[in-house]
């Protein structure tokens, strides 16, 4: 068994000496407690029947015998030796208790460390936490370990594998084990559809949150740039990054993300967000539907059936009730947003990441070309399958006050947004847009083993219009097909994340379409 695992086994190891001494109204828990909801569990931490300790003692031995071995999901890096004597202390706020999966690319100032998933970051823990961690820690949530991903969240390669990464491997799809799970958040998402935790944060700059989410049956809410601080974040995109929540419901994704969201000194972008912050419970009731004006980006569709058949079911959902829906609508400059996101992306990478790394001052890591030079050295752990061309070609860009590099962002976020959603919503009065997420063909098969190959189709997909805008987007379950969970996506103006909660919400509440996965090995021969 992988050495970093043996200090997840040895918190597991005497979890039944334990419980002997547990007050006479406190239970065990079991599976369902594991996909038990916040609300479930802020219940059943009030009542005395469950304790944060014993939730956090339960995911752990989850990790040790799904994850680690089983059926091998191989969604979590590490554990936070830490976490049940974070349990056991007295906490208050919103996430009082709840066990928390952070993907590896944000840190955390304790003792685990932040990699990106590579390995050229593994000499030392962050020496602080990211202002993400820190908002979990005062809303009292327990932060149980990192979650792998795309390497250097798929900013690596051209040709990069999704959810492999050169010090953790890859990520699978829990519900069928030879398929994909995305990325770059394939292990955050991956875990919470196992049950590994309660909730995960994920991050994106294009389909990085909305993707994995679909692919695992999640809830995942891409949030406005800059209503989520990226202090302490490995960036890829000053324009384009953010970090946001992966849940098994609406309501637990808004419940996180209203605990992470707010103003930060140590990002600017996030200067008007505490204008814009809410608790976002005053959506989540019945009849939000009722009165709302939807969008169908048909130009967002025919890439895949499965996903194109969950398309007809959500709208025929949405007019059942009562919501009126637009259909074929279009969002002008779509064609072009592609154009110049990548070029914008690489001219952004070298200077974030440098200036990320100065964060971390006892890592050898100073310079983009040092990170070059490391995966040269080591090619054989971290390039075994793909290279490093994204890192090559961001090494060459000039700096961010490069005339070129200046119009071009400004192009991309002017077509996108005003230009673009903007202008859809308000050429059809709507509220929100509706495009299908992606299906179960969309990602090509796993070959494990001697071969792996895999497609990721992340940048320029459903999710760059709103991800080149900085506006938000949410996905959510709505279907299955050959076993695999599929999605669909709303998303709409700046600052809109209640709007979408609540039409999510409304979706969700008649759908109910997530289903715990069974871990199978392939897909049935039909």
């Amino acid at each position: 068994m992988p050495h970093r695992w043996t200090r997840s086994l040895a918190l597991v190891a005497g979890i039944a000496s334990s419980f002997s001494v547990a007050a006479a109204t406190t239970r065990q828990p079991g599976e369902d407690d594991a996909f038990a909801s916040i609300a479930v569990l802020r219940a059943a931490y009030a009542s005395g029947e469950l304790t944060p300790e014993g939730m956090t003692r339960l995911f752990l031995q989850r990790i040790a015998t799904i994850d680690q071995s089983g059926s091998t999901v191989n969604s979590v890096l590490e554990t936070n030796p830490d976490a049940l004597s974070i349990a056991r202390k007295p906490a208050e706020g919103p996430l009082k208790g709840i066990v928390v999966l952070l993907k590896d690319n944000i840190d955390t100032g304790d003792r685990m460390m932040t990699s990106a998933g590579s390995l050229a970051l593994t000499v030392k823990p962050a020496p602080r936490d990211s202002a993400v961690a820190a908002r979990l820690r005062k809303a009292g949530a327990v932060i149980l370990g990192k979650t792998n991903l795309s390497e250097w969240a798929n900013m690596r390669s051209t040709h990069a594998t999704s959810g492999w990464t050169g010090r953790g491997g890859l990520t699978v799809n829990p519900y069928v084990l030879d398929r994909n799970a995305c990325g770059s958040s394939a292990g955050s998402g991956a875990a919470i559809a196992a049950g590994l935790a309660t909730v995960s944060i994920g991050s994106e700059t294009d389909g990085s949150i909305i993707c994995p989410a679909s692919m695992t049956g999640l809830v995942g809410i891409k949030p406005t740039v800059g209503l989520v601080s990226r202090a302490g974040i490995v960036p890829i995109s000053a324009s384009q990054d953010t970090a946001g929540p992966m849940a098994r419901s609406v309501a637990d994704a808004a419940a996180v993300l209203a605990a992470i969201a707010g103003s930060d000194p140590r990002d600017p972008a996030t200067a008007e967000a505490d204008r814009h912050v809410s608790d976002y419970a005053s959506v989540l009731v019945p009849g939000t539907l009722r009165g709302k004006r939807i969008g169908v980006v048909r130009q967002l569709a025919g890439i895949e059936p499965n996903a194109d058949r969950a398309l007809e079911t959500t709208i025929a959902l949405l007019k059942s009730e009562g919501a009126t829906v637009v259909d074929d609508v279009e969002i002008p400059h779509l064609k072009e947003l592609g154009e110049h996101e990548l070029d914008v992306l690489l001219y952004e990478f070298r200077h974030g990441i440098e200036a990320y790394l100065a964060t971390r001052p006892d890592q050898p890591m100073k310079t983009l070309a040092d990170l070059i030079a490391f995966n040269t050295r080591e090619a054989a752990k971290e390039m075994p399958w793909f290279g490093q061309e994204l890192f090559l070609q961001a090494q060459a860009k000039g700096g961010i006050d490069d005339p070129a590099y200046v119009a071009m962002r400004d192009r991309n976020k002017r077509l996108a947004g005003p230009e673009g959603i903007d202008a859809a919503l308000a050429k059809d009065r709507l509220d929100a847009l509706l495009a299908p997420s992606w299906g179960p063909a969309f990602v090509n098969d796993l070959v494990l083993g001697d071969h792996v190959v895999s497609g990721d189709p992340t940048v320029g997909g459903v999710s760059a219009p709103a991800a080149i805008a900085g506006y938000p987007s949410i996905t959510l379950p709505v279907a299955f097909a050959h076993e695999l969970p599929v999605g669909v996506v709303f998303f709409g103006a700046k600052w809109s994340e209640p709007t979408l909660i609540g039409i999510a919400y409304g979706v969700e509440r008649k759908a109910q379409a997530f289903r715990r996965p069974t871990y199978l090995k392939t897909l049935p021969v039909r």
